[in-house]
């Protein structure tokens, strides 16, 4: 019972929400606001990579330059390039997602709460595209 409930629920929420009238579904400011802040995000990730690399390149000089022993040497010096590959490929997954997504809502006027809808569903696509990928890779 409490499924249906739930389902019910959840594919009244359009029309409830659409019930309002004289309001503006999309609100340009709102959209600005959201892609700034996103953009900042994507740009302050992308500087705290950069110095993450770095600060690792400079552990790994110190650490042959001390002459550390072997064994502790290459339980710090060791990475995974199967990490780094996969990260490169979550990456991708998201990013062709995200372009997929905006390529769709630029198609699909006027701008509205389908957009959003548009981004998060190729979004989500992404990821399971990502999942499937190491699933399949593990094999």
């Amino acid at each position: 019972m409490k499924k249906v409930t739930s389902i019910l629920t959840i594919l009244s929420a359009p029309v409830i929400a659409s019930a309002q009238t004289d309001s503006e579904h999309f609100n340009m400011d709102v959209f600005q606001v959201c892609s700034m802040i996103f953009t900042v995000a994507l740009f302050m990730l992308f500087i705290l990579t950069i110095i993450r690399r770095t600060l690792e390149y400079r552990l790994k000089n110190k650490i042959v330059e001390k002459g550390i022993p072997e064994n502790i040497a290459a339980s710090v010096l060791q990475t995974n390039s199967q990490d780094d590959s996969h990260a490169t490929i979550k990456w991708f997954f998201i990013l062709m997602g995200l372009g997929a997504g905006l390529t769709i809502v630029h198609y699909t006027t006027p701008l509205g709460i389908h957009s959003l809808a548009i981004m998060a569903f190729s979004i989500a696509v992404s990821f399971l595209g990502y999942f499937l990928f190491i699933r399949f890779s593990k094999k």
